[in-house]
């Protein structure tokens, strides 16, 4: 068995106190049995992706009209809650720039994130894990952490409850604050949270995450997975998603047409990228799209392989990144300058966005350096075609390339116009262009 002692990410203000003795008292307002009966939240109903209509309506019981989705409710209730204090820093305080180099890696000093940590002891050699009820998980959360519930409506409309009550015989989904926060609005989705699923990719809950995707409209707000073994720090189903005003590298890069599946979802490699992963977009729906990288994912689970996914462009690309840092780690066979940055690199790391801890390391940042590191997440080539292979199987495609020359598609930069009308508050810090280093992050 691999394990190695690891310090992980603080989501909750409840996480660090999870040993305390119950017997005087929950005492936290949680959600669990003690505490749920009779608590209320906003419930916000998107529109069915296979039935969406473009009709608005308002529940007979809402107190007010409904709200525009990221906008107020997001950001709206993610400012609330940072007003009150319950954020373990002031991520607006930090300072971001965009590195030098071709692909635009954004650096973040984040000297907070760090801070009041305790040790753990992390399995990263399996992928598939059983929820353990005794391990901080998100029924734990304080109340006040939890911003709305969010489901996926019956029809084509949007409703709006703007209180609902918690029904713990019927498990909700909950949009809850990350207390250290990466960005501005940087929150977790828990599909389904009292039934304590553990972190493992099924059909329904990724949907659930590209409907947030689909609904928010805006394609610089992206939704993140990392797998166990892959720098997920609780094993307890979620989803990370938050704003970044800019490109990520990972959208940038080139990709290959590999194969297109029969639902018509084109599966595509990326090109001269540290990490060696995989582009999955189009499809006859957004459902076909989604069910189709699940179908990946769980051949990944079922194969110990860790993976990150990033949902972007508001749903229309889901990205698929197997990975191996962890493992690698526990071998001794990542490189001391690497090891020295004590970067976990998840999602966010290898999607572009590294977030420095210790303010020698942002000042000296480099396009070379967050490669460096990025490149030892990264599958082999030959690991990597095996993989592919057991993916092709899984969702019935050959791994044969459709056209033997390949063909090279550079992305496209989403639109700057619809970010432009969102609000200012957006990014936490100033951007700017400047130098910059080895990421450091804990994820």
């Amino acid at each position: 068995m691999l394990k190695i002692k690891r310090v992980p990410t603080v989501v909750s203000n409840y996480q660090k106190n999870e040993a305390a003795d119950d017997s005087v008292g929950c005492g936290r307002n949680c959600l669990g049995a003690c505490c749920i009966n009779g608590a209320r939240l906003p419930l916000y109903a998107c529109k069915n992706l296979e039935k969406s209509r473009e009709k608005i309506v308002v529940s007979h019981e809402a107190e007010e009209p409904p709200v525009a989705f990221l906008e107020s409710l997001v950001l709206g209730e993610w400012e609330d809650r940072f007003q009150r204090g319950l954020f373990r820093y002031d991520v607006t305080a930090c300072e971001t720039k965009v590195i030098p180099g071709k692909y635009g890696f954004v650096a973040q000093l984040n000297e907070g994130r760090h801070l009041k940590k305790r040790p753990t002891e992390f399995r990263v050699d399996k992928v598939l894990q059983s929820f353990d009820g005794s391990k901080f998980n998100f029924t734990k959360v304080g109340q006040e952490e939890l911003l709305f519930q969010f489901e996926a409506g019956e029809d084509g409309q949007v409703q709006f409850f703007p209180c609902m009550p918690l029904d713990p015989e019927n498990s909700f989904s909950v949009v809850a604050i990350n207390v250290s926060p990466i960005e501005y609005g940087h929150v977790l989705l828990i599909p389904r949270v009292l039934d304590c699923l553990p972190q493992r990719i099924d059909h329904k809950s990724l949907l659930l995450a590209v409907h947030m995707a689909a609904e928010a409209a805006n394609p610089y707000f992206r939704l993140g997975y990392n797998s166990l073994g892959a720098f997920a720090t609780i094993n307890h189903l979620h989803f990370q998603a938050y704003y970044l005003a800019m490109p990520f590298p990972l959208e940038r890069a080139p990709t290959k047409k590999m194969v297109t599946t029969v639902s018509g979802v084109k599966i595509s490699e990326l090109l001269n990228y540290p990490v060696r992963s995989l582009l999955f977009e189009g499809g006859s729906s957004m459902q076909d799209l989604s069910d189709t990288v699940s179908d990946a994912c769980v051949c990944l689970q079922n194969n110990n392989i860790p993976f990150n996914i990033l949902i972007a462009d508001c749903g229309r690309q889901i990205f698929v990144m197997p990975q191996c840092y962890a493992e690698k780690q526990a071998l001794g066979e990542v490189s001391p300058e690497v090891l020295e940055t004590q970067v976990n690199p998840a999602v966010w790391e290898i999607s572009g966005h590294m977030v420095l801890k210790r303010k020698d390391d942002y000042e000296g940042a480099s396009e070379e350096n967050a490669w460096r590191l990025l490149a030892e997440a990264s599958l082999s080539e030959e690991r990597f075609k095996e993989v592919n292979t057991l993916i092709f199987e899984a969702i019935g495609c050959s791994d044969q390339e459709e056209d033997p020359e390949g063909t090279i598609v550079h992305q496209q930069i989403p639109n700057g116009g619809v970010f432009n009308q969102k609000s200012n508050r957006i990014h936490g810090g100033p951007i700017t262009n400047g130098t910059a280093s080895e990421c450091i992050v804990l994820q």
